[in-house]
């Protein structure tokens, strides 16, 4: 039955009963039947006389066989058809050269031929195998690099699922410090209050106390300076008259004198002085209190600090060379950077900096913590920090969050250490840093920068600050 497709059943009208594929040479029988030459030659071979038509089995001469031009032509129409169907249903099994279906694959070009060019001088010489048996082959090649990607992948998202478990456990462990911190803190500052107002009632106490005693003496003491002054005058004025007037009543005026001394006011009390001396000491024990507390608290954090940063995964950053601006030169292994006595002939991809003296790392990081270390040694100018995937690289840019960088630096004309913010944050560090370490939480959008040498806090960019996407490191 004629397929129902035009193009189908013009290929079939097209095509040799004998070989079943397209007329090569196409000759016609007496019978008006259509055969290759080769094809009618070959089913002909060894009779001299009369033979049959292999279609129809009537008896023809061979020497009546007669060109069919005609058919010669239908056939490049059925091969350049057939050429554009394959093309426009989108399939590749067609020789674009020779319009023929590929049905072999030539392995040493790596490519599928058809029969006419496994013929040629192009792959004459080299091993082919049929389409089917190669596909078969490198299916098998390919499932089996299907098995390890989805082993590497299996990993990898075990890997991730552990990350982000250990991250909420972290969190878990960080959330709880916090408590304790702040109920600690809590406790602590109520006993402190507590005892502020103890110490402070007893101290209103004994001043009170040592008030009344002094405020008693003192007005003891003004009594008898009066009553003595009164005397003094009496008695001077006795010593100013006659002998005979002098003496009279003499052993009544000695009397009073001898009443009139001075006498010792009252003085603190063994249990007062006691009461000081106690006040004094619980004042000693609270100090050294309060100073082991401020002795031991920063040594805590620090151990604290350690934990938490240790959670961070340490990478090993590498600088891509794309990215480089012409004027830095990186060094072979691509571990660290100096400024170039001449500008280098780099070509102006996309990806390099073409004005800000700039060069990201190779690495990328879009979830998880990570930390690395940059040695900057004594340099008097250097910045370091983290950057987006989609920072800008040609003409001038902002180095600040609003840029796609979060940074510090060493300024270069101040000598000044700054936080890359908007506007700049002076730091006033303790010392000059050598090395530092640069800490990125991916999850909360925080990075951190500590002074390597001895892991003393430099600068931190809150936790939201850095936003979702790919983060690369930036010198």
């Amino acid at each position: 039955m004629a397929a129902e497709n035009p193009v189908e059943s013009l290929q079939e009208e097209a095509t040799c009963p004998v070989c079943l594929e397209y007329f090569t040479a196409p000759v016609s029988l007496e019978c008006g039947h259509n055969f290759c030459r080769a094809c009618i030659s070959q089913c002909w071979k060894g009779s001299d006389t009369a033979t049959s038509c292999p279609q129809c089995r009537e008896t023809v001469q061979q020497g009546n066989l007669r060109p069919n031009r005609q058919l010669a032509n239908v056939v490049e129409i059925a091969k350049r058809l057939s050429l554009q169907a394959a093309k426009g249903a989108g399939r590749d099994g067609v020789c674009e050269r020779h319009q023929e279906a590929l049905k072999l694959f030539c392995e040493e070009d790596q490519t599928p031929i058809c029969v006419i060019c496994r013929e040629s001088r192009a792959h004459r010489a080299h091993r082919v195998v049929p389409i089917e048996e190669a596909a078969q082959e490198y299916k098998e090649r390919i499932q089996a690099h299907l098995k390890t990607l989805r082993e590497e992948r299996e990993k990898l998202l075990g890997l991730k699922a552990t990350g982000e478990g250990n991250s909420q456990e972290y969190l878990r462990q960080t959330q709880i410090e916090r408590q304790k911190i702040v109920s600690e803190v809590q406790q602590l500052q109520q006993f402190l209050e507590e005892q502020e107002r103890l110490l402070l009632a007893q101290l209103e106490k004994l001043d009170e106390e040592i008030a009344r005693i002094q405020n008693e003496n003192v007005s003891k003491l003004s009594e008898q300076i009066s009553h003595l002054g009164e005397l003094i005058s009496e008695l001077e004025g006795k010593c100013q008259k006659p002998a005979s007037e002098f003496l009279q009543d003499i052993r009544t005026t000695l009397s009073r004198c001898e009443k009139g001394k001075f006498q010792q006011p009252e003085e603190i009390s063994p249990e007062l002085e006691e009461r000081v001396s106690g006040f004094c000491q619980k004042t000693i024990v609270l100090m050294e209190i309060l100073g082991k507390f401020k002795d031991t608290l920063p040594s805590e954090l620090e151990r604290k600090r350690g934990e938490f940063f240790g959670a961070h995964r340490q990478v090993n950053v590498t600088l891509d060379p794309d990215t480089a601006h012409p004027d830095l030169v990186l060094s072979e292994d691509r571990k660290s950077v100096r400024w170039a006595d001449t500008r280098q002939q780099l070509p102006n991809n996309p990806e390099r900096f073409d004005t800000e003296l700039c060069v990201l790392g190779c690495e990328g990081f879009t979830s998880g913590r990570h930390c690395w270390e940059v040695e900057v040694g004594a340099g008097q100018y250097w910045a370091v920090g983290v950057a987006r995937e989609s920072v800008g690289r040609k003409g001038e840019i902002s180095h600040s969050p609003e840029g796609g960088i979060w940074a510090v630096e060493r300024d270069w004309w101040t000598d000044q250490f700054r936080a890359l913010t908007s506007p700049v944050i002076p730091l006033p560090l303790s010392r000059v840093p050598s090395r530092i370490r640069v800490c990125l939480d991916c999850d909360r959008g925080q990075v951190t920068f500590i002074d390597a040498g001895d892991e003393a806090p430099i600068f931190t960019f809150p936790p939201g600050s850095v936003p979702g996407g790919r983060i690369r490191p930036w010198l």
